[in-house]
């Protein structure tokens, strides 16, 4: 609401909650608007900051902290295991070449002593040259596998016994956050009740009031401390003050902030 508003189209909170249009306590009597709407104010404050500090425990960093160590522990046991099924893969195969190697050398020393011409006997030769070189490769890939192999396998009964205490660090991180959770959700729980019960006590125009402040301004509600308005933090003027207190006097102890244009308990 804007101080520019004609006061004859502002609801009439005072008169809606049942109530004298004042904004004060009567010691006997029930709570005025203005203190029901404070006390509203109050548990959404309080629920507010118990939401943010949900999304914001420290907990919570550390259970993602260790949950993304197990995520990278795991990624790198696989990357492990990958490479092992290549190596043994790549030895299988150089097990299987070597023995095709050997076959066709035999084959073709036979050859050379059946052979009787120069010429055949240099073109054979040449053939168990290149045979040769070939089985010295497939032999040297295959003992770089192998050690490759060992290596990983060291590496892997490291990294297996990392495993244990990498889970439980995260079974721990994940209590404690559970467990903070739930205190934050109880405590949540207990404010909404005590919201419902508060809200139930205030009428209809003056719950819509306020919730479309708080929806635009996130505080709907403040108090006037000295001269300056506790929700936006700035001071009013002497005049302000003094239309401010004569409009709360029949509007329920409330005005609007002339500055801000949130409810304003004088």
């Amino acid at each position: 609401m804007s101080d520019e508003t004609d006061a004859s189209d502002e609801p009439d909170l005072a008169a809606e909650a049942g109530e004298p249009a004042s904004g004060a306590d009567d010691a006997e009597g029930p709570p005025t608007l203005a203190a029901r709407l404070l006390a509203l104010q109050q548990l959404d404050t309080e629920a507010d900051r118990l939401r943010t500090q949900l999304a914001r425990l420290d907990e919570r960093a550390v259970e993602a902290t260790r949950r993304e160590a197990v995520a990278a522990w795991e990624r790198r046991l696989a990357d492990y295991e990958r490479r092992t099924e290549e190596l043994d893969a790549a030895i299988d195969a150089a097990e299987r070449r070597g023995k095709d190697l050997d076959a066709q050398k035999t084959r073709l020393e036979a050859q050379m002593r059946t052979i009787i011409a120069p010429r055949e006997a240099e073109a054979l030769t040449h053939e168990i040259s290149t045979v040769d070189a070939q089985r010295d490769a497939n032999e040297t890939d295959e003992l770089e596998a192998l050690e490759e192999q060992s290596e990983i396998e060291d590496l892997l009964v490291a990294h297996r016994a990392e495993e244990r205490s990498l889970r439980e660090g995260l079974a721990e991180a994940e209590r404690s956050l559970g467990t903070a959770v739930a205190e934050i959700e109880a405590a949540l729980a207990e404010l909404d009740g005590q919201r419902t019960d508060v809200r139930a006590e205030i009428g209809d125009e003056a719950l819509a009031t306020y919730d479309r402040l708080r929806g635009q301004l996130g505080v709907a509600i403040a108090q006037l401390d000295g001269k300056r308005c506790t929700g936006c933090h700035l001071d009013l003027s002497a005049a302000e003050i003094d239309t401010l207190r004569d409009l709360a006097a029949s509007g329920g102890g409330i005005a609007d902030c002339p500055q801000c244009g949130r409810l304003l308990v004088p």
